[in-house]
């Protein structure tokens, strides 16, 4: 074993004992990191967005006039442990040689250009390349050997141009032959199965022989998530790729969904709820995806992000997105914002995933 390579393994062994020393143990029914609350913290945020010159305009809320900056001042606290702060050098040396690749629509977008932020603030001298190729971006770390990448697919499920108009299959994944042979897939869907008139991405649905001009749009998404599973049993290799479902991140269009009537949207909120429950209660997609995990026997990893994000009716764009007043955005996320915490679980879980790991209930803050 030559000095670079004795050098890395004596760095990932002092992580290690970093997160085991003195430590309490919880196993994952001991410690749920996705159920907690949001506390404030002056130490927070992570990062600034003028440090990340590649962060869409849409998320750049503070570029684009955002006076308020408390909504960057909060951390999520679980309510058994706590959550390790962001490494960036840390997971870049823990998961050099790697690739990840986001797979969904723009939420999945927010996410990456997030972790992407949060890794190249972290290590700024680190020199970093950034390219797309037809619908995937990479953001590449060239002295790690590592990307993270994002691939555009609102559905998951195949979209294709034919006489008869676009048509959504539910039963199709051709597109997924881009997915093969990262290490980490983090997939996402939900925001755009919505969508109506004008927004509609395509024109009639089909399933098999039978076409339809549409049909409910949460059985619609189940069907297309039944599909993805399968894909996965059929494509994935356990021993090699992990796989995550980001779950649906709300929108915050409908303020008596947090007690607030008087609040059609969510335009000058500037704190997130109290406490770790959502009035309006388990969103109906996220019910959906939980069902098809449970059904599928390969593992896949619910980064269950849902109920968190529902409590952060503060971290939208709202007129700070890319169109000012003449398009509310309470759909995605200003960056720096709750998208960090996103991946902070994701590291959590990761590694949670990969080596049952204790949580320190010192140093996980």
């Amino acid at each position: 074993m030559d000095t670079f390579a004795i050098g890395a393994f004596l760095m990932v062994l002092s992580l290690l004992h970093h997160h085991v020393l003195g430590s309490r143990q919880y196993s994952t029914e001991g410690c749920d990191l996705f159920q907690g609350r949001w506390v404030y913290d002056e130490s927070y945020h992570l990062y600034t967005s003028s440090q990340c010159s590649f962060i869409e305009k849409q998320f750049d809320c503070l570029q684009n006039g955002r006076s308020d900056k408390f909504y960057l001042k909060f951390r999520w606290q679980p309510t058994h442990c706590n959550l390790t702060r962001f490494n960036g050098e840390d997971f870049l040396q823990i998961f050099r040689g790697k690739s990840f690749m986001f797979v969904g629509d723009s939420l999945s977008l927010n996410q990456w250009q997030s972790l992407t932020c949060m890794l190249h603030t972290s290590n700024p001298q680190t020199q970093y390349k950034l390219y797309r190729t037809g619908g995937l971006s990479t953001f590449a770390f060239p002295a790690y050997n590592m990307k993270v990448m994002f691939s555009r697919n609102a559905f998951l499920v195949d979209t294709i141009n034919t006489t008869a108009g676009r048509v959504l299959k539910l039963d199709s994944i051709e597109s997924g032959k881009l997915w093969m042979n990262s290490d980490v897939l983090i997939f996402n869907s939900w925001h755009w199965w919505l969508h109506t008139g004008r927004k509609q991405p395509w024109d009639l649905i089909q399933e098999g022989s039978r076409t339809y001009k549409d049909m409910d749009r949460l059985v619609a998404y189940e069907k297309a998530l039944m599909t993805w599973a399968r894909w996965v049993a059929t494509n994935s290799e356990s021993t090699k790729t992990r796989i995550f479902f980001q779950g649906v991140s709300p929108d915050h269009n409908n303020g008596s969904e947090w007690g607030e009537a008087t609040s059609s949207q969510c335009e000058g909120q500037t704190q997130p709820m109290s406490g770790d429950a959502y009035p309006a209660g388990s969103h109906p997609a996220e019910v959906v995806v939980e069902r098809v995990l449970r059904s599928m026997s390969n593992p896949v990893h619910l980064l269950n992000v849902t109920t968190l994000s529902q409590l952060r009716k503060d971290g939208h764009p709202s007129v700070y997105g890319h169109g000012g007043h003449r398009d509310m955005d309470c759909s995605h996320w200003c960056l720096a914002g709750v998208p960090d915490t996103w991946n902070q679980l994701l590291y959590a879980s990761l590694i949670k995933s990969k080596t049952s790991y204790d949580v320190d209930s010192e140093n996980y803050k």
